[in-house]
């Protein structure tokens, strides 16, 4: 026992022992907001007392505990039930010895944030820069000079994601998933052995961006370590990194924009068939103001990507239907990373 608590002792005094770190990110701050603009939320009471109890956390974990708090999965269950009893409009919460009401507050405000939370409850991301001495983890610590406030400072010494980072790796910012490789990896497994196909979109990018997570408040960007628990947080996907975890155990088509997604699956030909069916002023400018939201570049025709993982004998003809005059198979286009010929 003894030997137990003087091992954590010096654990704790280890991750201690951290470089304080100015995250460049151009999406949101370090945590250097006005001390009257850091609300002191429950959520961010309960990380000061995890922080001072086991040190600084990695922000995958900082992302689990806001998103995926225990009063957040309460939250989740009742709209669950919710659903199940056949979404009945008369809808009572009642939290019986209440106290003074804070985890039903919590609960009350996942139902205003459902959807991005249902969304992103998966998410474990970890950040890592480039330093003199080699990858560093960026970790969520106190901040020394304000108790009641985040910040982020760098590990000071190695830690497993930095195994996430591929020797010829340019960026000096690199935001890392290991659970979603973990999904790739399992989805091209099944693929391969008993076939199927996987269509994955998101924001992402090539393996081209870096500092992408962010925080969202009311549909504002919002300082991802300011208020705990108010905003949703989230990072663009890698595609680069999902196309590596497949190990080649299936074929990866893209990413590709899904202004060129869409055009290749035929939604101009789409929208003009729709536009021809009406006559009615507002909704041929609903159809077009929602073809403008899903193809303009500036808004998500180039934002949002498509990866696609098929199995290997899906591009090479096998289990198709050979034309009379070839002596080999044709394989079909993998519909939306090739133009469709309309006939």
């Amino acid at each position: 026992m003894n030997f137990l608590a003087a091992a954590g002792v010096r654990r704790l005094c280890a991750m201690r022992a951290v470089l304080p770190c100015l995250w460049r990110g151009k999406y949101f701050s370090s945590g250097n907001e006005p001390a009257e603009n850091n609300t002191v939320t429950p959520m961010l009471r309960h990380l000061i007392y995890k922080i001072k109890s086991t040190g600084p956390i990695t922000v995958a974990e900082y992302m689990k505990e806001v998103l995926t708090n225990p009063a957040k999965l309460l939250g989740i269950w009742f709209i669950s039930e919710w659903i199940a009893a056949g979404k009945n409009a008369a809808f009572q919460l009642v939290e019986l010895g209440p106290g003074k009401g804070t985890l039903l507050g919590d609960i009350l405000r996942v139902f205003s944030q459902l959807g991005s939370l249902l969304k992103n409850c998966d998410i474990s991301l970890h950040l890592v820069e480039k330093t003199p001495h080699g990858w560093r983890e960026v970790l969520v610590d106190i901040d020394p000079q304000v108790s009641d406030k985040l910040r982020f400072v760098l590990a000071p010494c190695a830690t497993p994601a930095e195994a996430f980072i591929q020797n010829d790796e340019t960026r000096d910012h690199v935001e890392v998933c290991p659970e979603a490789g973990v999904v790739i990896q399992e989805l091209s497994q099944r693929i391969s052995l008993t076939g199927g196909a996987a269509l994955i979109a998101d924001y992402g990018h090539d393996g081209t961006k870096t500092d992408t997570f962010r925080g969202f408040c009311g549909h504002r960007l919002h300082d991802v370590l300011t208020a705990p628990g108010t905003a949703d947080l989230t990072a663009d996907v890698d595609f680069s990194y999902l196309r590596r975890m497949s190990q080649g155990k299936v074929a990866s088509l893209g990413p590709v924009e899904q202004q060129t997604f869409l055009r290749n699956m035929g939604i101009d030909v789409r929208l003009k068939i729709l536009l021809d069916k009406t006559d009615d002023p507002s909704l041929r400018q609903q159809l077009l103001q929602g073809y403008n939201m899903l193809m303009n570049p500036m808004k998500m025709g180039e934002r949002f990507n498509f990866l696609a993982l098929v199995p290997h004998q899906r591009l090479h003809g096998r289990n198709h239907q050979t034309n009379a005059r070839q002596s080999k198979p044709s394989p079909s286009p993998v519909a939306g990373f090739g133009e469709l010929a309309w006939q």
